[in-house]
Formats: C-alpha cells, structure tokens, sequence
C-alpha cells in the first residue's frame, strides 16, 4: 500500500491547542467497521455502548517532564528531548543544537529557554544513532531533574509553550509508572467518576505498560509502506492482564483496547497466536491485512495523516470507512490530535 492511500485534509483550526474544561466533555464518534456506519455522540455516552462483562485495557504509562534547555560549555544552546530513562543517573535523548555534542562534552542545564542560570549539568557518554546517551551529574537522580526543571513535552503541532496546568492534563488519571514522552491520549478522556461509572456497570479494567517514545510523531518517510520500519518502544503485559482477557473472553465479552498504545501492546503479547505475558522492545507495525489477535474495540483520538497510528485504525476498521469517518469529522468539527475529540471503533469482521 502506498503512503498516500492514508492521506486526508484538515483544516488547522481543527488541530487542538487546549483540552476540553472537563475530562469528559470531548465528543465521540462512533465507527463500525463493518458497514462503515457513523454515529455522533458525546464522551459521556460511552459508558452505554459498553456491556456488562467487558474489559477495559488502559496503558499506565506517565508523562515525564522530558524537555530541557540549556548551553554547551562552550555557549551554543541546546534543546534536550529525553526519549528513555536507562537508570536512576542516565537517559538516552535526542540533541537540538548548531552542532552536535562530542562525547565528553558537558551540557549545562537551564529552568527554561530564556534562561542563563545553570540548574544542573549533564556529560554526554556517547552516541546511539540518533540518541546520544547523557549521564546526570552529582547527586541528583535524573528524574529529579526533569521533574524540577524539565517541560511537558508537547507535541509539535500544538504550536505553543507548554504551560503549568499541561502537566495534569497531558497525563492520564491512572497515569503511575513514569517513561513516556507522548500521552497515551485516548486515556485522557477518562476521569476517575467515569471509570467507577464503567465499573459499576460490570465493565473490568486492567492495565499494560507502554512507554510512549517520540518517534509515535516521525514521519512515514517511504512511499510503500511496507518499507518502513517502526521505532522501537518499551511495553509491558503481565500475566494478570493475561488472566483477565482470557476469562472475559470465556464470559463472552469483548476486550476494548483505551488507545493505539494498548492495542499494540496486547497485540505485541499476541505475536505467536496467544496472549501471554511480555516484557521489552516493539517494533510491531500494524497496517491494512493485519489480522488482529487480542482486541475488539478500541477507542482512540483522531491521528495525524499518513500516520503510522492511522493506518493500524485502518487495518481494524476498513481504511474507506475510516478515511470516511475523518472527512465526516472534518465536517462536523470535531477537533483532532492530543487534545482533540475521540473515536470509539467497532472492527471490520
């Protein structure tokens, strides 16, 4: 398939910069991959499309305060996008600056971009392909920094600075384990009411990891798709997560994937045909002729065009009949990306 075959137009006005007042005031369409039919409803009205006995797999990664400014010693400035936290003193980081660091070099860490005064400095160890591996240095563990000096790693179409209230809503509720530096964005609908109202249904909950790197934002830079390759990511599926979709399964009911993130990860368990625990690297790409394993429904935001994350929607759900779903939004003004509105989408069977 070609790249183009995933392409569609979007006004920028309809890019959210903000998130709603309220968690779970987004709107919601509805997609059946099947036939292709649409419904337009709101947020809220999810919890009626939900059945008693299904499972809701949340991924419960957290946001980390991963951007960073600062000088080399010699003056020039330096942007810092920390991608993986390797240990307590070092992370592996992309480098923004007139010229790359050697290893060696010592980076000088400031509170923000307008800002002179050194907070904390970093040693570049070396270099891992694009990722320079940075050691933190004296006493203070890494995470310690960027909780201190570090910014909300927006991402690049919300044009603008990241501001304070961005580090409660660009991160999920159930949010715990901390390594992402993207939000697992269909999550941030959920606010802890809805969830006990999902519960209170009979709907179960439970949670993979999956450590959300910058590369979910790089372009697909080939035209046949099935060239390119997928950045690789941490993830998590215990064997608890395991129990829980066998015995919703057995009960008859569905296994709903919150986010792109949870359907990669419990497909990513599923790799030799059943889900079973998994804990590491994936570079799994899902597009048109997949044959998904572990995952019913899914709900997700609306995605960039010619996205790798557009095309596994596509691969579930007929790519006509999502790129349909996307012109009918584009209409209807829903609003699109991080911050924007979601989806809930029924497979193509």
């Amino acid at each position: 398939m070609q790249l183009s075959d995933f392409n569609f137009q979007l006004p920028n006005h309809l890019i959210a910069r903000y998130p709603t007042t309220n968690r779970t005031d987004s709107r919601l369409l509805v997609l059946d991959g099947q036939s292709g039919d649409i419904q337009h409803q709101q947020f809220n009205d999810l919890s009626e499309l939900l059945n008693d006995g299904d499972l809701l797999v949340f991924n419960d990664t957290r946001v980390i305060p991963a951007r960073l400014w600062g000088k080399k010693s010699t003056g020039g400035r330096i942007e810092i996008l920390v991608e993986r936290i390797i240990d307590s003193q070092r992370v592996l980081a992309h480098i923004r600056s007139s010229k790359s660091p050697k290893a060696g070099a010592v980076l000088h860490l400031h509170q923000n971009a307008n800002s002179d005064e050194t907070m904390a400095t970093v040693t570049v160890v070396g270099r891992h392909d694009a990722l320079f591996e940075l050691m933190f240095d004296g006493e203070k563990e890494a995470l310690s920094v960027l909780n201190s000096i570090g910014h909300m790693p927006l991402p690049p179409y919300i044009d603008r600075s990241d501001e304070l209230a961005d580090r409660e809503r660009y991160q999920t509720v159930y949010g715990k384990k901390d390594g992402a530096v993207a939000a697992p964005t269909a999550g941030l609908h959920f606010s802890e009411q809805f969830i006990q109202h999902c519960q209170n249904k009979g709907v179960d909950t439970a949670f993979v990891t999956l450590h959300v790197g910058a590369g979910t934002f790089q372009p697909v830079r080939v035209s046949n798709i099935t060239e390119h390759k997928m950045h690789a990511e941490w993830l998590e599926v215990s064997e608890q997560v395991c129990e829980k979709v066998r015995l919703t399964r057995q009960r008859g009911g569905r296994v709903i994937a919150v986010g792109t993130t949870s359907v990669r990860s419990l497909e990513t368990a599923s790799h030799s045909g059943e889900l079973q625990p998994f804990s590491g690297d994936s570079e799994i790409f899902i597009y048109p002729g997949y044959q998904f394993k572990s995952v019913d429904a899914m709900l997700t935001n609306f995605h960039l065009p010619e996205s790798t994350l557009i095309m596994l929607v596509s691969a579930f759900a007929n790519r006509e009949h999502v790129l349909e779903a996307y012109r009918t939004a584009v209409e209807h003004n829903y609003r699109f990306f991080s911050y924007g509105d979601a989806m809930f989408v029924l497979p193509q069977r």
